[in-house]
C-alpha cells in the first residue's frame, strides 16, 4: 500500500484548524461549496461534491484539536476504503497539519493528481484560516482535465 502524505503549518490556533475540519461550513470554506453532511459525529458520513463528481466518507474518529479521520466509503475505485487523516498539533505561532491519505492499493497516475490536489486544498484551508477567504471548488486551482 502507498500513501499521499503532506505537511502545512497554518497560522492559526488548533481549535480553528479542527473547526474547518469537523463542520459543513468550515469545510464548505476551503475544501468543496458541495459539502453536505454530518463531519463532527464518528459513524457520521460526509458528502463532497465536485463538478467531475464526488465521494462520501465516513467519519472514523474525531479528538478535539488532535486528529480528524475519515474513510472513503463511495467515490472513485482507487478511493474506496482509503482513509484521510488529519493529524493537528500547535508549535508556538502553528498548527501543524500532518494530512495522510492512507491505503492506496497501488501508485497509479490518479493517485499523482491527487497528491497535487490535496496540496492545492491545503493551502486553500491554509488561506482560509489566516487570511478569511479560501479557494474551495469551483473556485479552486483546477490542474488538468480531471480538475
Amino acid at each position: 500500500m502507498v500513501d499521499i502524505l503532506h505537511r502545512v503549518g497554518i497560522t492559526s490556533p488548533v481549535a480553528k484548524v479542527y473547526e474547518a475540519l469537523t463542520t459543513v461550513e468550515g469545510l464548505s470554506g476551503w475544501y468543496t461549496t458541495g459539502t453536505h453532511g454530518k463531519a463532527d459525529q464518528v459513524g457520521g458520513v460526509l458528502q463532497f461534491r465536485f463538478g467531475a463528481g464526488g465521494f462520501d466518507m465516513k467519519v472514523l474518529d474525531t479528538v478535539p484539536g488532535k486528529r480528524v479521520l475519515w474513510e472513503v466509503i463511495d467515490g472513485p475505485e482507487e478511493w474506496i476504503g482509503t482513509e484521510v487523516a488529519w493529524d493537528l498539533e500547535q508549535a508556538g505561532d502553528y498548527t501543524i497539519v500532518l494530512f495522510t491519505h492512507q491505503g492506496w492499493k497501488e501508485p497509479v497516475e490518479f493517485m499523482h493528481h491527487c497528491s497535487t490536489k490535496w496540496a492545492v486544498f491545503l493551502m486553500s484551508l491554509k488561506s482560509l484560516l489566516e487570511t478569511g477567504t479560501g479557494a474551495p471548488d469551483p473556485r479552486d486551482v483546477k490542474i488538468d482535465n480531471w480538475n
